[in-house]
């Protein structure tokens, strides 16, 4: 099954791969007339309702196909069949209102073809004509809530109607997602429908329905559902001005420019405030990188178990979603260091780098996004896998291993992996030039930039996607001179979904 949210993404993923939404119209159109064919023989007289959005589009394509079965206007008009159907439609609203470009074009199609079609501006004048059959195209599993005017009279309209009803892909006033009805009163209008025709998978609240459901193969590739895609990004901040979304590094020692990587790119990609805690030599030259960043120093020269108390109230008390890791170095008492935080700390966490072989050490009730390369999974128990390039066709081991460690997995490589031990993503985005030093710490700032604002799994998508799409970005500019530092400026384009300039 698949929520209403997660088709709204595959069908945005499909028109990526190449498949356009007016295609899948035209493939959804076809699999409404097919449902109105095997309820109603040719000559039967169907009226189609239609919203104003894509759902409609539907339908007019519908309208389409069942005169396509051989009745031609002329012969409509006489009052013949000759093998079709007595189709009208009616749109609710004004034609120039219709949403979106696509279902505007079938509208246009049916006027200019000289169908039956008309428009329906007060639904207090609106009669449903005598019909055998009701194709119910007013709202699809986008639109939730109570129905409004005018599509609560047609509803009420097509129920009384002593008329098969065949809905397109759910029955308008009823959630895709629990099959409730929803209103301000127990007694809310939903259509009553008798069949659904619905589109590339059943949708979690049809099962409740007393109707005849059909799923319909529209022709969206399986890699719309499996390969992360524009659709998959959802808006970076949900939050309001006030509301701050706070990153905190704990990196750096050995190694000074992961954690500046990380903490810029935190920024870029939703936080409002990034903080480093970083040892007292190196915080200047952290400090250097971005007068951005807030860097606060603690003694000594790399971490000990002795700074993580307060590195985890400080973290705890701001609510901040943390990135551990990033040039922190594999000093002994650093390794205990980090397994100490990941026990202590409760909240959010993207572990990158030199912290990731403790994970599996630690019980810990943090949240957290584990960004490993193939040979770090490996040192965390995960699969070996030979080659950057055959990251992917391990991903069931992957899945099997998130499961058992209990945490998000974001294994990077030529593809990316991502799993929740559940649910299973692969992202094909980036460039060869990639494989330039930093580019997972720009990767694990990036996670942590929409942990503040997104469930664990969605995080580890998009930023999966969108550190990959920013080199993409710049390839025709940077080819194999790309820089870490350059994917930052790229990233908030990356994420909005927009193309190179």
């Amino acid at each position: 099954m698949i929520s209403a949210d997660r088709m709204a993404q595959v069908d945005a993923n499909a028109a990526a791969l190449g498949v356009p939404r007016k295609q899948l119209m035209e493939s959804s159109g076809n699999a409404v007339a097919r449902e109105v064919r095997a309820v109603a023989d040719p000559g039967a007289r169907v009226a189609v309702v239609a919203g104003r959005g894509n759902n409609g589009g539907d339908a007019f394509v519908a309208a389409r196909f069942l005169d396509g079965d051989g009745s031609h206007p002329s012969a409509r008009r006489n009052g013949d069949s000759d093998g079709g159907y007595d189709t009208s439609v009616h749109l609710l609203g004004r034609a120039e209102t219709i949403a979106t470009d696509i279902a505007r074009e079938n509208w246009d199609a049916l006027r200019r073809g000289e169908y039956d079609a008309e428009e329906v501006g007060d639904s207090r004048d609106f009669d449903l004509p005598d019909c055998d059959v009701v194709v119910d195209a007013m709202l699809g599993t986008g639109v939730t809530g109570a129905l409004r005017e005018p599509e609560a009279t047609v509803a009420e309209r097509i129920n009384d109607a002593d008329a098969t009803v065949v809905s397109v892909d759910v029955p308008s006033g009823v959630n895709a997602d629990t099959g409730e009805a929803l209103g301000a009163s127990a007694d809310a209008t939903a259509v009553e429908a008798d069949r659904v025709v619905t589109f590339h998978d059943a949708k979690p609240g049809l099962d409740s329905l007393d109707a005849e459901v059909t799923v319909a193969d529209i022709g969206i590739p399986a890699a719309a559902e499996r390969l992360v895609g524009p659709g998959d990004l959802l808006p970076v901040r949900s939050g309001t001005k006030g509301d701050d979304a706070r990153t905190y590094v704990v990196g750096g020692g050995p190694y000074t420019g992961a954690p500046a990587l990380a903490a810029q790119a935190a920024l870029r990609t939703g936080a409002d405030l990034s903080f480093v805690a970083a040892p007292d030599p190196v915080a200047p030259q952290i400090q250097g990188y971005a007068e951005d960043l807030i860097v606060q120093s603690y003694d000594g020269d790399h971490l000990t178990p002795e700074q993580v108390p307060d590195l985890v109230e400080t973290a705890e008390s701001y609510d901040d979603v943390v990135v551990l890791g990033p040039g922190l170095g594999n000093a002994d008492e650093t390794l205990e260091a980090a397994k100490r935080f990941l026990a202590e700390f409760s909240g959010r966490a993207v572990v990158d780098a030199d912290a990731l072989p403790v994970v599996p050490e630690v019980e810990t009730d943090a949240t957290l996004v584990c960004t490993p390369n193939r040979k770090e999974l490996a040192e965390m128990g995960g699969p070996e896998v030979e080659s950057a390039d055959a990251l992917r066709d391990h991903a069931d081991e992957i899945e099997a291993f998130a499961d058992e460690l209990g945490h998000v997995v974001l294994a990077k490589a030529k593809d990316d992996v991502i799993s929740d031990g559940e649910r299973t993503r692969v992202s094909t985005a980036g460039t060869p030039g990639m494989t330039v030093g930093g580019t997972g710490d720009t990767l694990a700032g990036t996670a942590a930039g929409l942990l503040a604002t997104h469930d664990p799994f969605q995080s580890a998508c998009m930023a999966a996607y969108a550190n990959g799409r920013a080199a993409e970005l710049l390839d025709h500019r940077r080819h194999d001179g790309l820089l870490a530092s350059d994917l930052l400026d790229a990233l908030p384009r990356a994420l909005w979904g927009e193309d190179d300039e």
